[in-house]
């Protein structure tokens, strides 16, 4: 993918501490970021394109017929370009529909164009690659998802271009214990295959945020523990560390309290990005405590008698995760998203 050369020496990736030891064999960490259609994302990508291998624009959707619709932002193509960042959009299908994925995966007609529309999207938009971000697939389409994504692989390196999946995080194949566990294991993680899905790519980016959500109680967005125990779990499956590049947030989650006539009274939660998470911790004199397990901080404070709560991901947590990539001796990094990050990362990435 990216131009990954040789260290001298054994340095940290973060952190403003180098520690020169001998490290024959170290190769410096890919980093790869995902941007989105908004200006702060694209502001983001341009004053900090020489810090990132590749950049992933979440732009293209993939209709039930099989059609590719969308279009990378002028700005980003020339930037990346003048930098030599590698340019690799991402493929969805849109909104995460579950019927639209199913249909392009079991209909002969739509699977075939599919097939073709990804090839001549990256042959003549001269992309470095492509990577599907195809989620909330059920799990009986498994068998149909990876032998899609395996003929992808061959259409697409026939035209020299990489291609990668971003895929949900498990920590084993027991869907778990609740209905909450058994919902989301059919529906967004029992259905990748990672070692086939790894023989058949050039990678996959392992997707381990949203651990928790707006659908679960306040907990991190990535606690360490779970990060390294689904980690443990893709290698397990006999896929290499040179083929998983780690899933970094750069947001923070917010709890609250709201209500509307259709849902009633509940607990919302919702992503935010480092600025607004400082705003609220300022507006609300908040106290964050670091969780040293969990490699992040948290707050919480009163609204008029009724908690919220935060989960921040900022430069520290960001430092803290990156030693996953280290100590496992990963590919690299996939960060979701440009444009809510702690400013502070950027001085840490070397």
């Amino acid at each position: 993918m990216s131009r990954r050369k040789p260290l001298r020496r054994c340095e940290a990736a973060l952190g403003l501490l180098l520690v020169a030891t001998p490290c024959l064999a170290q190769q410096q960490p890919e980093a790869l970021w995902y941007s989105v259609g908004r200006e702060e994302s694209t502001q983001s990508f341009l004053a900090h394109a020489d810090k990132i291998s590749i950049v992933s624009p979440q732009v293209f959707s993939l209709d039930s017929f099989g059609v590719i619709r969308g279009k990378v932002d002028p700005r980003v193509v020339a930037k990346a370009r003048e930098k030599g960042v590698k340019l690799m959009p991402l493929v969805m299908n849109p909104g995460f529909d579950q019927p639209t994925i199913h249909r392009v995966l079991t209909n002969p007609d739509a699977r075939k164009r599919a097939l073709e529309s990804l090839v001549a999207l990256c042959r003549d938009n001269h992309f470095d690659g492509i990577q599907f971000d195809i989620e909330n697939v059920h799990v009986t389409d498994k068998g149909a998802l990876t032998s899609f994504m395996r003929d992808a692989a061959v259409g697409l390196h026939g035209v020299n271009c990489s291609v990668s999946a971003a895929v949900v995080p498990r920590t084993s194949d027991d869907p778990g214990p609740t209905s909450y566990h058994r919902w989301i294991f059919d529906n967004w993680r029992g259905v990748y295959d990672y070692k086939a899905l790894a023989d058949a790519l050039d990678f996959i980016s392992y997707m381990t945020y949203a651990q928790h959500t707006g659908g679960t109680p306040p907990g991190p967005v990535a606690g360490y523990t779970w990060m390294e125990d689904a980690l443990k779990f893709a290698l397990s499956t006999g896929v290499p560390p040179s083929k998983i590049s780690l899933g970094i947030p750069s947001y923070s989650d917010w709890w609250y309290p709201s209500y509307d006539t259709k849902a009633g009274a509940r607990m919302r939660g919702t992503d935010i990005a480092f600025a607004k998470a400082e705003s609220l911790l300022t507006k609300n004199h908040a106290q964050l405590v670091w969780d040293d397990r969990e490699k992040a901080g948290y707050a919480f404070w009163s609204n008029a008698g009724v908690n919220e709560f935060l989960w921040l991901e900022d430069a520290r947590a960001f430092a803290a995760k990156f030693e996953l990539v280290q100590k496992y001796g990963l590919r690299g990094y996939s960060v979701w998203v440009l444009g809510s990050e702690d400013p502070k990362v950027w001085t840490d990435v070397r």
